[in-house]
């Protein structure tokens, strides 16, 4: 971050759905997704997507990125543990800390939830997503070789997760 700036992360409202829609299609590239491109119209909170899963970065009031933070699973043996499975990052602010800002307020929220761990999956392809969760303390706990086939080429799907213990 430079000093000048004023990066609030907050949890998302239900009236941030156009901005994070925007951010969701800006983003979007075949090196992180797995879906295709989101349609201009298509809605980010939907019945298995809510507002309270999401946290937003703002910088100076503009939103710059996203993460969203939610049970792996509705089963009660699984209940101490969160996923990420979502991180978007305007390209025009990559670079300055916002990721990673995002991730470890992810980290926050989910022990504030009472998690123990958090995971995550990344494509093996997406070598910056990849470098940023293991700045902010993930580890490499398994892959599925050539899991997708995106753009003709098989791409394994990485699982990464970190302990909120300490």
């Amino acid at each position: 971050m430079r000093e000048d700036d004023q990066l609030t992360i907050r949890p998302a409202r239900a009236e941030d759905e156009r901005e994070l829609a925007a951010l969701n299609r800006s983003t979007w590239t075949p090196l992180a997704e797995v879906a295709p491109r989101p349609d201009e119209d298509a809605e980010v909170f939907d019945e298995r997507h809510h507002p309270d899963e999401f946290l937003l970065a703002l910088l100076d009031g503009r939103a710059v990125g996203y993460v969203r933070v939610a049970p792996p699973t509705p089963l009660a043996s699984n209940r101490h543990v969160r996923q990420i499975q979502g991180l978007a990052v305007d390209a025009a602010v990559r670079g300055r800390g916002v990721g990673v800002a995002l991730v470890e307020a992810a980290c926050r929220s989910a022990r504030e939830q009472g998690a123990r761990r958090i995971t995550l999956r990344v494509l093996g392809h997406n070598a910056p997503a990849r470098a940023l969760y293991g700045r902010c303390g993930f580890v490499v706990e398994g892959s599925l070789k050539e899991e997708f086939l995106i753009d003709g080429a098989y791409v394994d799907d990485i699982w990464m997760a970190r302990s909120l213990d300490g």
